[in-house]
């Protein structure tokens, strides 16, 4: 990776810990028109819908917040290690804290291509939700190991 890209990648998690509804259109100039994305719920293909699952996330949360934890580079990726707070509006009760990794993949034009989240979302997530959070509990359990 070139040092424009790794500049590229830090402005870009930079961005990710200021993020609002209001400076999307900042994060849509970051990225590739054909940008691919996936996360535990989402995978798409397009600037379009890679803004649009952002926008969602505010619609559907109080006060989402990114903490950039840590950030690595190779070659071929660069690595976003995040936390992500903030509450389910529907929900108040449900308090949001996320830690996950993105997988991060920019061109020779400075453009974002790829950006692929890896977390938990059954024990950062699923097991917060009342009677699936009973249910996801329980299958986590049974594959722990038991001391």
């Amino acid at each position: 990776m070139n040092t424009e890209n790794c500049s590229l990648i830090y402005k870009y998690a930079h961005l990710f810990s200021q993020l609002t509804a209001e400076n999307l259109a900042d994060l849509s100039k970051m990225v590739s028109d054909d940008i691919e994305f996936s996360d535990p719920f989402n995978i798409t293909c397009g600037k379009t819908k890679f803004i649009a699952i952002f926008s969602h996330m505010f619609e559907v949360m109080a006060d989402p917040k990114f903490e950039i934890l840590d950030l690595s580079e190779s070659q071929k990726a660069s690595y976003i290690k995040w936390r992500l707070t903030g509450k389910v509006k529907r929900f108040r009760f449900i308090k949001i804290n996320i830690v996950g990794i993105s997988e991060v993949k920019a061109n020779a034009e400075g453009k974002i291509t790829t950006h692929h989240d890896h977390w938990d979302s059954a024990s950062q997530l699923l097991t917060l939700i009342p009677v699936l959070g009973f249910t996801t509990r329980l299958l986590l359990k049974m594959f722990k190991l038991k001391q």
